[in-house]
């Protein structure tokens, strides 16, 4: 029996019925209106276990909570890279962890929880930055870092820490030398130890915080990311839940977001702070919840993202001195999320930053059938190309979109990585020249289009060593 694929079964009552208990189990109210994918990802669990149909799926699901993690697992199927988001790991390492690690010297602790985790680089993230704010003190910190997540698949594979280039397409050669170390199979990397030993992983349904059998263990936290994991919930479950983290803080303590997540309402529970592109809030000092009132003062400007997860771009994690803590300004409450129309471009890239880069390149295949002249799906055939150890077709990719916008950054960005991977270095350095030559006629803060956040200023950082002498 193959895939079940196609129109999902919607006059079945078997098939609404099973609908709605994946939903209620997980609170994943995303699929409330795709039943097409729904019913793709369910039909994998019906072929691997000879199931025809959704009812006697039911039957198997009710007596096996092996199958009900199985499904699950197949239903949050999700990817992430190394220092996602630019601005995020600017603020945490700039602001959020040393003012952490001042409020917290006295006693030397931390805790940190990732939660929505998926194959573990976002916890691995933070704690590099962990370990090189604290350098030699580190022995002396007792550091719990945790990332959890529904999906048991994804928790082994952040366990093994061992990744593609796709999770590593943020980093130059440097920062890979520095973090990892070759993989067990070709094309693959190892977290170095000193930095895979400050992670451990658990399962975790974010539901549980709301029904009363979350671990007890999880509290007093000085800082928890949840970014882009809200989406998939019913509004009114994500007040909840929000809520529910807030009394996880430790007074103090940190709560960061994705930035389509905000909601003014969090407001009564949580203080919303002004940091450049990141969605953060804090308990207040004295742990209380009531309405907090911000300092009078003009908010900065909101910073919408598309859809779940859809930020691609490279970021070199900062090197150099550590600064000192900014000083952090309470904001007013972010407003709303700014909706953002689901075309081409956002299924691509949603559908790679799942995992399904198979799905990803068949979609960005269909699209530039229907728009051929889209610089921007270009660019991503080139992305996806090269992550399918494709370069000749991921050069001829970046070259199209170039052609279609001479002046597209991080087109020429990519030519540039592409080429030196492949041995052509001269023609390289000038595809990354050409894109630090066009990034210098921007301000410095302005971010580059399709760069995650990436401003002029930071590509031109992560792209002058790979000039070496030309650059100076």
């Amino acid at each position: 029996m193959r895939p079940l694929k196609g129109a999902a079964p919607t006059g079945d009552p078997a098939f609404a019925a099973l609908k709605s208990r994946l939903v209620a189990r997980t609170g994943h109210h995303y699929y409330a209106d795709k039943d097409d994918l729904l019913w793709e990802r369910v039909g994998r669990r019906m072929r691997a276990r000879g199931v025809p149909d959704p009812a006697g799926y039911l039957a198997v699901l009710e007596g096996s909570e092996g199958e009900w993690a199985a499904l699950e697992s197949e239903i949050t199927i999700g990817e992430t890279f190394f220092f996602r988001y630019a601005e995020q790991f600017a603020a945490l390492r700039g602001t959020i962890l040393p003012e952490r690690i001042a409020a917290r010297g006295a006693e030397r602790r931390l805790r940190i929880w990732s939660a929505g985790c998926s194959t573990g680089p976002e916890t691995y993230s933070v704690g590099i930055v962990l370990h090189e704010l604290l350098g030699e003190r580190l022995p002396d910190w007792r550091i719990g870092l945790t990332g959890t997540d529904i999906n048991r698949d994804v928790l082994g594979v952040a366990r093994r820490a061992v990744y593609g280039t796709w999770a590593l397409r943020t980093l130059g050669a440097e920062e890979r030398e520095r973090y990892f170390r070759p993989g067990p199979r070709e094309g693959t990397f190892a977290l170095r130890p000193e930095f895979r030993g400050l992670a451990r992983f658990e399962p975790q349904n974010l539901m549980s915080l709301l029904d009363g059998t979350a671990s007890l263990a999880l509290t007093d936290y000085d800082l928890i990311l949840c970014r882009n994991v809200l989406i998939y919930f019913h509004p009114d479950v994500v007040q909840a839940l929000v809520r529910a983290l807030a009394q996880r803080l430790r007074p103090g303590g940190w709560l960061l977001l994705g930035h389509a997540e905000p909601n003014p309402a969090f407001a009564e529970f949580l203080q919303a702070v002004s940091l450049p592109g990141t969605a953060a809030y804090r308990r207040r000092e004295d742990g209380r919840e009531d309405r907090m009132a911000p300092d009078i003062g003009p908010p900065l400007p909101a910073w919408p993202e598309p859809v779940p997860d859809a930020a691609w771009m490279p970021l070199l994690p900062p090197t150099g001195p550590v600064p000192e803590p900014a000083r952090f300004v309470p904001a007013m409450p972010a407003p709303a999320p700014v909706a953002v129309p689901e075309g081409p471009v956002t299924v691509v890239r949603a559908l790679a930053d799942a995992g399904d880069l198979e799905a990803s390149w068949q979609a960005c295949r269909a699209a530039l059938l229907q728009d051929p002249t889209d610089p921007r799906l270009r660019y991503y055939e080139g992305l996806l190309a090269r992550a399918r150890a494709r370069p000749d077709e991921a050069e001829r990719a970046f070259r199209g979109a170039l052609y279609l916008d001479k002046g597209f950054v991080m087109a020429h960005y990519h030519l540039g990585l592409t080429l030196i991977a492949a041995g052509r270095r001269e023609a390289g350095r000038r595809a990354v020249a050409n894109a630090l030559r066009l990034a210098a006629t921007l301000p410095a803060e302005a971010t580059l289009p399709e760069g995650d956040g990436l401003t002029a200023a930071d590509l031109s950082g992560a792209a002058r060593p790979l000039l070496g002498d030309e650059a100076a």
